[in-house]
């Protein structure tokens, strides 16, 4: 039985090494240009942020699933999920650490990774 971290507990963790975890489990998923930002100073929301590109929706679907799974092992749930794998675009919210799926189009159109250009790049992964 695995025991369940809150946000307080998860604070006393290594968040960038969680944050780098979730990072190896997209790439893994077969994810591709993925970027770890640091944006602690930068947002009151989250700490980290992380945005990746997949090819479709069965792969944003599947990219995501293993996201949760993984995550859970380590005893971090998501707090929230938000869009469709049909749209382009699915956000699982983990609290202090933000997960941005995009198909190509919708990531270019979002641009996520200008407005956040002044945060600091943790991880590259093309």
């Amino acid at each position: 039985m695995s025991k369940e971290v809150n946000q307080t507990e998860l604070k006393d963790r290594d968040l960038e090494e969680l944050a780098r975890f979730a990072a190896e489990i997209v790439s893994d998923s077969f994810a591709s240009d993925i970027l770890l930002l640091n944006i602690s100073n930068k947002s009151a929301f989250t700490d980290f942020m992380i945005i990746l590109t997949v090819d479709s929706s069965r792969q944003m679907s599947a990219v995501a699933e293993d996201l949760e799974i993984e995550m859970k092992s380590k005893g971090i749930n998501k707090f929230r999920k938000e869009g469709a794998a049909n749209s382009g675009w699915v956000v699982v919210d983990f609290g202090d650490i933000v997960v941005h799926l995009f198909g190509k189009d919708e990531r270019e159109y979002y641009a996520l990774d200008d407005i956040w250009s002044g945060a600091q790049q943790l991880l590259r992964i093309q």
